[in-house]
Order: C-alpha cells, then structure tokens, then sequence
C-alpha cells in the first residue's frame, strides 16, 4: 500500500541531476514539500521535474517513503503518480 499526500506545498526544488543507469539516461531533483505535519524531502524524475515549481500544490497518490543518509524522502515511484493539486 502506497503513501498518499493531499495538497501539499512546494517550497524549493533543487538543481536538476543527470544520470546513467543501466544504459539509460534520466533526471532526478529533490523538492521540499510541506503541510501542517512538517516537511519532508520529494524526488522528482525525468518528467516530474518539468511540471512542478515552487509554490505549486501537490498530490502524491500511490507513493513511497525511503531513506536517504538518514533522512525520509517520499517519491512516486513506478507505480504512483504526481499531481497538480485542484
């Protein structure tokens, strides 16, 4: 069962990051989102990064939490999905 975030805030995004993995380029850049529970770091992929700015409001619907050196880090993964919130 996946994570589900309703309406949260993004304040910052970090520069974008390239990458090969598996002879497969991509991109990935972290956001801070946070609500009235606290913040907690977003990885956004490839397309992800493209769609979303500081300021927006966000869902994640279906996604995981992991840990990163230490810290959580929520993301959408394979099968989640980021979206604008209404």
């Amino acid at each position: 069962m996946g994570v589900n975030l309703q309406g949260v805030q993004v304040t910052e995004i970090s520069e974008v990051r390239e990458f090969t993995k598996f002879g497969k380029s991509g991109r990935v850049a972290n956001a801070k989102i946070k609500d009235d529970s606290g913040e907690v770091t977003l990885t956004l992929w490839n397309e992800e990064i493209d769609m979303v700015k500081a300021g927006d409001k966000l869902n994640v619907v279906d996604g995981y939490v992991n840990e990163w050196m230490g810290n959580l880090q929520v993301t959408s993964g394979r099968k989640g999905k980021l979206e604008k919130a209404k």
